[in-house]
This record gives structure tokens, C-alpha cells and sequence, in this order.
């Protein structure tokens, strides 16, 4: 996926923290309470077409969850999100277009994710096989770490809110 500018990263977050009103609270971005520097940016799915996809869900209000394999973080040496966590979201070609904030995290294995987070990730048909059948094919296809899939690798459910959506 195209790597995000800087630049624009920077614009859009000081854009996000002027129209909320940032300045104003305590954020902690990373280790420090440091409101000038912008979180990290990233984008949802493996590929472009992927990214553009789920991020019209979270623009639209329809996908308010999302997850990731607990294998991918380690294998990455990235820390799981955090409540109250800030990201920036970019579309397909690396652009920022939604500012969110994660307000729930949980780790639990692939088979028993429930329905409810099926349906708050808002892809597809929302069942839960449709998130099953789609999530076991990505967790395999990219994999950052080679333990290949397990019904009972542990996944990490994030919920979020979007905070700021650049229109």
C-alpha cells in the first residue's frame, strides 16, 4: 500500500485538532501528552482496493469495530491499541481521511468471536460466518508471522468511534 505523506498527515491532523478542539484537552499520543505530534496513520485491509472499501464502512457509520491477529503485532513488535487511543485512517492511495479514537479492546481466539462484533464490523452480510469465511482467508493471506492459521489464534477486537472524517 502507498506509504502516507507526511505532509498531508500533518495537515489533516492539525486540521482534525483545530475542528474538535484538541488543543483544549489532555491527549496522549504515544508516551507523551504531546497534541503536536499526529498518531500513527494507517489504513484497514491488505490491499488499496481493501483500504478504500472498509473506509467508506467507517465513514458511512456502518463499521465500528474491527480486528487483527495477535500473532501480526508480535511478529511486528507493535503494541495492541489501546481505549482512548487516537489513529488516522487513510484511504487506498495513503491519503487521511478519518481521525478515530478506540474505545475498546479484548483479545479473544478466532472461534469465539460472537455475532455482535461480526455485525459491528460491518462488512458484508454482518453475520458471523460472512466475518468468519472473509477474516480466516485475510488472516492467511497476510500474515506478518508464520504460524499460518488457528481456529484458536487469539485475534484482538477494537472498537472505535470517528472523532474527526475529512469530507
Amino acid at each position: 500500500m502507498t506509504e502516507p505523506a507526511a505532509d498531508a498527515v500533518n495537515a489533516f491532523w492539525n486540521e482534525a485538532k483545530r475542528r474538535i478542539h484538541l488543543e483544549e484537552m489532555s491527549v496522549y499520543v504515544g508516551p507523551s501528552p504531546l497534541a503536536a505530534v499526529p498518531p500513527p496513520a494507517w489504513s484497514f485491509g491488505g490491499t488499496p482496493e481493501q483500504a478504500d472499501e472498509l473506509l467508506d464502512l467507517v465513514l458511512a457509520g456502518t463499521k465500528t469495530a474491527t480486528a487483527g491477529a495477535l500473532w501480526d503485532y508480535e511478529a511486528e513488535d507493535s503494541p495492541l491499541p489501546e481505549a482512548g487511543q487516537l489513529g488516522i485512517v487513510l484511504d487506498g492511495a495513503g491519503n487521511p481521511r478519518a481521525l478515530l479514537a478506540t474505545t475498546d479492546v479484548r483479545v479473544v481466539p478466532f472461534d469465539e468471536v460472537d455475532a455482535e462484533h461480526a455485525r459491528l464490523e460491518g462488512e458484508g452480510d454482518r453475520t458471523l460466518a460472512h466475518w468468519r469465511e472473509v477474516h480466516e482467508r485475510f488472516f492467511t493471506e497476510h500474515a506478518a508471522h508464520g504460524r499460518g492459521f488457528s481456529p484458536d489464534m487469539p485475534v484482538v477486537l477494537e472498537r472505535f468511534k470517528v472523532v474527526f472524517p475529512q469530507r
